[in-house]
């Protein structure tokens, strides 16, 4: 595997046929737990392309544990999701790039401007930085009609994300993150090295626990997504490593389809 710091901006920016089944997959560390964490850092760093550290773990255990995930020679996908001021979020995306993560995450209801200072942000940083990708969060999984209703969005969930995606796009972001559902429709009006990273992702037997917009790894990938993030079908499976073998196999089967 490629050591963390040898990745860059330009590296990560792939179409979808230059990509191994590993790189596609991101297994979410969702834990409060460091030692849980490293644990399952260590066991999976083998076999997935990188891990995606969000609110749960980042704030329990901070950088550290950022750390530990690319000395294991990963790449960290800091998913906080920042969405406040221009200003502050410009702050906080150049703190991740510093943090040395190949991907991180803002609110696209932040707004044009917010977008724009983060990405201005990454921009700024001296030559040889290291600049994640910043993808911009649309709606997320766990968001339904009823609740687009009760915060006064207008349209169904489909049409609500790729109105998101539009202005990601015209703000010069890498990327968006979306449910499987939205996943054609982006594509289809995005820039070919536009990623998409996908959570919600569920083996067909799987339960879909507190996410309503979910789908199998073959539905995603069929239907354009960039990388595949899921968290608990491994995390909490009794063998971590055989679960993340199983969707590998069924990533690197459906490449062989297409």
């Amino acid at each position: 595997m490629v050591a963390a710091n040898d990745f860059s901006l330009h590296a990560l920016e792939m179409t979808n046929s230059q990509l191994s089944p590993p790189a596609r997959l991101f297994v979410a560390l969702d834990t409060p737990e460091r030692a849980v964490a490293e644990r399952l850092i260590q066991s999976l760093s083998p076999y997935v392309g990188g891990f995606k550290i969000g609110k749960t773990l980042f704030t329990a255990a901070g950088p550290p544990v950022v750390a530990a995930a690319l000395a294991a020679g990963a790449r960290v996908f800091l998913d906080l999701k920042f969405h406040d001021i221009p200003n502050t979020v410009a702050g906080a995306t150049a703190a991740a790039a510093r943090l040395g993560v190949h991907l991180c995450t803002v609110h696209a209801l932040g707004g044009r401007a917010m977008l724009q200072a983060a990405q201005s942000a990454l921009v700024a940083l001296p030559a040889g930085a290291t600049r994640p990708v910043l993808l911009g969060v649309t709606l997320l999984t766990s968001a339904d009609q009823a609740l687009l209703d009760e915060v006064g969005l207008t349209g169904t969930p489909e049409a609500v994300a790729q109105r998101l995606a539009r202005l990601v796009i015209a703000c010069g972001l890498g990327g968006i993150v979306c449910s499987p559902r939205e996943i054609a429709g982006i594509r289809r009006i995005a820039p070919d090295d536009f990623i998409i990273a996908t959570p919600g992702i569920r083996p067909r037997d799987a339960a879909p626990d507190d996410q309503r917009r979910v789908a199998t790894p073959r539905e995603a990938l069929a239907a354009g997504a960039t990388y595949l993030v899921i968290g608990r079908p491994v995390t909490a499976a009794p063998d971590p490593v055989a679960a993340a073998q199983r969707l590998l196999e069924e990533v690197a089967a459906t490449e062989r389809m297409s």
